[in-house]
């Protein structure tokens, strides 16, 4: 298939620019057999009592840095870490930006750069830098450039609320509909564990070929536990279903439940065979994107453009603090 095959127009009036308040009140649009307007609120009602609902515990950074280098202000988004002290990230105003220059965050915070690809940059912190700490004194949480407002409550809004464990830098936003009390809930009916996924950039970068496979993406690191294994061999045995939030989870699981992988540059588009997932909570995903071919492939192409183009013609709205969708697994396209 073709990138084009993956493009639509989406009025901008569409695209979120703050989350609905409070969470669960945001537009659900079932998608199985038939398509069905709803609210989030009631998921807990497509849920059976031996499904196994999977959660992203991933807790993003405030990864987004301004510094000052050669007398010129610089802003970068980490995207992807490499160990302990270095990362990748993206940069914008880096022409005149070499290899060995330092960039000035704040007087006691600071990278060198170690090397530069055209706008990604290998920046380096140093041994001694407590990296975290530093994040939340001076960076800012990495919105997508879609949203433009951001204020005191960004670093609430654009988190879930049973993130637990640093090192996203975006967040796993069908997540986002969630409240503890909701998730309580849903304990009380069903099933519920987590898993571990780092969100990288790399994720959301547009796809540059027509043809699509030859786009590369980036690597992301995951963490599934023997437990959670165990629990998902047990529940497919039991007839249940593995309901997936959000496709940072569902990427996880078709990588990793099977071997010990602790990293995916999986690259879901229509075709492929799906072994773990059955249902898939998701949001709204952007045109000619890999998120939207994944939906193509998990529910059906010819379904996913008219199930958009009911979301569009009825308001819906789109991307990270946006509605979502309740998707069924189907085998045939």
């Amino acid at each position: 298939m073709l990138l084009s095959d993956f493009d639509f127009i989406l009025p901008k009036e569409l695209i979120a620019q703050k989350p609905i308040e409070p969470r669960t009140h945001s537009r659900m649009l079932v998608i199985n057999d038939k398509t069905l307007d709803s609210y989030f609120n009631n998921f807990i009602n497509f849920v059976n009592k031996n499904d196994l609902l999977i959660l992203n515990d991933s807790k993003v950074i405030p990864a987004f840095l301004i510094g000052r280098v050669n007398e010129k202000t610089i802003s970068i988004n980490l995207h992807k870490k490499i160990n302990k002290t270095d990362w990748f990230c993206f940069a914008k105003n880096s022409k005149q930006i070499n290899a060995g220059d330092i960039i000035q965050f704040g007087f006691d915070f600071s990278a060198t750069v170690i090397s530069k690809n055209f706008g990604e940059l290998m920046i380096s912190f140093g041994p001694d830098i407590d990296l975290l700490p530093k994040l939340e004194q001076y960076g800012k949480m990495p919105l997508p450039p879609y949203i433009k407002d951001y204020n005191e409550k960004t670093k609430i809004d654009y988190q879930t609320v049973y993130a637990k464990d640093p090192g996203s830098v975006a967040a796993p936003t069908a997540g986002l509909h969630f409240t503890q009390e909701y998730i309580r809930a849903l304990e009380n009916k069903t099933n519920v564990d987590y898993l571990t996924l780092h969100v990288g950039a790399g994720t959301f970068l547009p796809v540059k070929t027509e043809n699509i496979h030859e786009h590369k993406m980036h690597s992301e690191s995951f963490e599934i536990s023997d437990k959670l294994r165990e629990k998902i061999h047990n529940t497919k045995k039991n007839g249940g279903r593995i309901i997936a939030v959000g496709t940072t989870t569902l990427r996880a699981l078709e990588s990793g439940i099977d071997n010990n992988n602790t990293a995916t540059e999986i690259f879901i588009t229509p075709g492929y065979k799906f072994k773990v997932v059955d249902v898939l909570l998701t949001n709204f995903h952007l045109p000619k994107s890999t998120l939207f071919m994944l939906v193509c492939a998990f529910a059906g192409y010819e379904k996913m453009r008219l199930a958009y183009e009911h979301a569009i013609s009825s308001g819906y709205r789109f991307f990270s603090y946006g509605d979502c969708c309740l998707l069924t697994r189907t085998e045939n396209d």
